[in-house]
């Protein structure tokens, strides 16, 4: 079965190297985004950034939701991505 592959393959790219290099390169760019491991951090980090960040409140003791300074830690820890 493999002979058969490698004996289409090297026909293909007797007769038409343009279209077979073109073919390999459209492949390898719809396989490399699922195989590659920038695409797993890439969506670690999109799920730890909130989406709405914080607006400065002046905080009078009545809203616990709210944190009593802008840069207080909120959300998901990052440190994962201090120790790559």
């Amino acid at each position: 079965m493999a002979g058969r592959v490698g004996a289409i393959l090297k026909n293909v790219w007797n007769k038409e190297p343009v279209v077979t290099a073109a073919c390999a390169l459209g492949a390898l760019a719809l396989v490399v985004p699922f195989v590659s491991p920038v695409t797993k951090y890439a969506g670690m980090i999109n799920q730890a950034t909130p989406y709405n960040y914080p607006v400065p409140v002046r905080d009078d003791g009545n809203v616990p939701d709210i944190p009593s300074h802008p840069c207080d830690p909120q959300g998901h820890n990052l440190n994962w991505l201090k120790n790559l």
